[in-house]
C-alpha cells in the first residue's frame, strides 16, 4: 500500500474512533479521481495537457488500460457540502463521477480535443503517446460505488465527463502560464 494511501486510511480510522469513543461528530468521504482547473501539474490530466501544448511525449503507464472514475472538482465540492450539511454522523459516503475511463482512452480524448482546438500545433497528437514502465502497485481499476450518497442525500454529479473535460482543457488553454508558475514555485520549495 502506498504511504499516501496508508496515511489517508489511518486518518479516517482515527477520526472514526473519536466518533465511536467520544461522540465526536464525524463524517468521512472517499472519492474518485478529481480533475478540473488549477490541478497540480504532476497529475495525469495536467501532464497530458502540458505535453500536448509543448509537443513532448505523453507518458502512459503500462498498457494504458488502467481504469479510473473521474469526478469534476465542482461536483466534488457540491458533494462535500451535502455531506457536511446533511450527512449522518459516523457515516462514510463515497463520491463518484460515473465517468470510468481507461487512462489510454482519456489521453486519446485529450489528444483529439487539442487537435480540434489548437490546429496550429500540427495535429496528430496521438503520435505523442509513449508507453512507460508501469508503477509498482498500480491499481488496475479504481472506481467507487456512490449509491449511498445518491440514495440518502440525493446527490449525483452534475457534470458529464465531456462537459468537465471541455471546461478543464479550455481553462488550461486560457491560463497557459499558470502551470509554468506553479512548477517554478514547486521547484523553488524543493530546494537545490
Amino acid at each position: 500500500m502506498p504511504i499516501s494511501t496508508a496515511t489517508k486510511a489511518s486518518a479516517n480510522l482515527i477520526a472514526r474512533a473519536y466518533h465511536h469513543t467520544y461522540g465526536f461528530p464525524v463524517v468521512t468521504t472517499n472519492c474518485s479521481n478529481n480533475y478540473g482547473p488549477r490541478q497540480l501539474p504532476e497529475k495525469l490530466i495536467p501532464v497530458v495537457i502540458q505535453s500536448l501544448l509543448s509537443r513532448q511525449p505523453i507518458p502512459v503507464y503500462g498498457d494504458g488500460l488502467h481504469v479510473r472514475d473521474w469526478l469534476f472538482v465542482r461536483d466534488h465540492c457540491e458533494a462535500l457540502w451535502q455531506v457536511l450539511t446533511r450527512g449522518r454522523d459516523g457515516e462514510v459516503y463515497n463520491i463518484g463521477g460515473h465517468n470510468e475511463r481507461a487512462n489510454l482512452r482519456l489521453v486519446e480524448e485529450l489528444c483529439d480535443r487539442i487537435d480540434e482546438l489548437r490546429p496550429d500545433l500540427g495535429g496528430n497528437s496521438r503520435r505523442l503517446v509513449t508507453f512507460v514502465a508501469d508503477r509498482p502497485g498500480h491499481d488496475r481499476r479504481y472506481a467507487i460505488d456512490a449509491g449511498k450518497i445518491e440514495r440518502e442525500l440525493g446527490w449525483r454529479p452534475a457534470y458529464t465527463f465531456e462537459r468537465g473535460i471541455r471546461e478543464t482543457l479550455q481553462w488550461y488553454l486560457d491560463h497557459a502560464s499558470w502551470m509554468d508558475e506553479v512548477r517554478a514555485e514547486m521547484v523553488s520549495r524543493s530546494g537545490p
